[in-house]
């Protein structure tokens, strides 16, 4: 399903569709041929095709044929990303509201196949670092901090490179012609995931107060207020707006808490972390760092390795999120989650 490649037209079609609890021909073609003119018999041929991929399947004969998504939860629908991101962002009929419904469908994220897959490859984080020398160990973890540090505070928009990141984790040194917010949002990831190491086994269960302790430190010195907010927040790329209620954040906050601590397989745990978080926005600023963060404490806890997001695309990290907030689809996220897994298997702490 991910090699399929559609057309904006047929992309429009599939997100009506996957929208809808249940949607007729007619309702299509008046969705469609205002923004691409269309004949009945172009859009009928679109519809089969997206029959044929699986990616809808059909309900009635006649004038009752209704089309329905293929998979029923939204969470695990299909979109073609890269056709998705052509249109600008008020064009993309995306959701604008938070829906706590979601919250409903977070099961078998993973399919046995993928599951199975994964203990194939899958490594004891604890077995892995204690058959290393202590001094191996000890550059081996300032490894992966300096390049998790690099790479979350780049996807927050920080300009240093990798080896000026290198430098001021090191030695102290702060890169020229940078500002001081940079180089306290890189020490601030330091300090963040040296915490959750030290008390990993705290975050086999997590809590507000454990979440609301990691934001605390990854937005220290950065002008950024803590606690639950009480106003609302926009983001920009997308026309999705979070909460804006204080009561509602912390219920919200709650139930992503009890579902992460529900679930069983850590990847599924962590991968919740880092995308609920992010929609639900619990604290003014620097939502997507805690659930990095608050993700890689969750798999270090289940003896996880955790992800530095080194060979992630910046641009693609964002879109799989934005994708999450307008058509809630996990697809594309959990694809980056299980290649950033695979390439912390691969590089670190051997």
């Amino acid at each position: 399903m991910s090699e399929t490649i559609l057309t904006p037209r047929q992309n429009l079609i599939l997100t009506l569709i996957n929208q809808s609890q249940g949607i007729g021909r007619a309702e299509i073609e008046e969705g469609v041929v205002n923004r691409y003119p269309s004949s009945k018999p172009t859009i009928a041929r679109d519809l089969a095709y997206l029959t044929q991929k699986k990616l809808i399947k059909i309900f009635g004969k006649g004038k009752n044929t209704q089309y329905k998504a293929f998979i029923e939860n939204p969470l695990l629908q299909y979109v073609d990303v890269k056709q998705y991101f052509t249109l600008e962002v008020d064009q993309r009929n995306g959701d604008t509201a938070f829906d706590f419904s979601l919250f409903d469908y977070i099961h078998d994220i993973f399919s046995i196949d993928e599951i199975v897959q994964l203990s194939k490859i899958n490594k004891s984080f604890t077995k892995e670092t204690e058959k290393l020398a202590k001094d191996i160990l000890k550059q081996e973890l300032e490894r992966f901090i300096i390049e998790l540090s690099w790479k979350s505070s780049r996807i927050e928009g920080n300009t240093y490179s990798l080896l000026d990141t290198e430098t001021l984790i090191k030695q102290s040194i702060e890169a020229k012609g940078h500002t001081k917010e940079e180089a306290a949002m890189i020490l601030n990831h330091k300090s963040a995931f040296e915490t959750i190491l030290a008390h990993k086994n705290e975050f086999k269960k997590i809590n507000v107060s454990q979440i609301t302790q990691l934001h605390n430190i990854l937005v220290k010195d950065l002008n950024i207020s803590t606690g639950i907010r009480n106003q609302g927040v926009g983001i920009t790329g997308t026309t999705y707006r979070p909460l804006d209620n204080s009561f509602q954040i912390r219920e919200a906050l709650d139930k992503e808490i009890s579902v992460i601590n529900t679930l069983t397989h850590p990847l599924e745990k962590a991968l919740i972390a880092l995308t609920f978080t992010s929609y639900i926005q619990p604290f003014a600023d620097g939502n997507k760092r805690t659930g990095r963060m608050l993700a890689n404490a969750i798999l270090l806890a289940q003896d996880y390795y955790p992800l530095s997001y080194r060979s992630v695309d910046e641009t693609i990290f964002k879109e799989a999120l934005i994708l999450f907030y307008e058509q809630h689809s996990l697809v594309q996220f959990k694809q980056i989650l299980l290649s950033q897994y695979r390439f912390a298997l691969d590089t670190y702490f051997k």
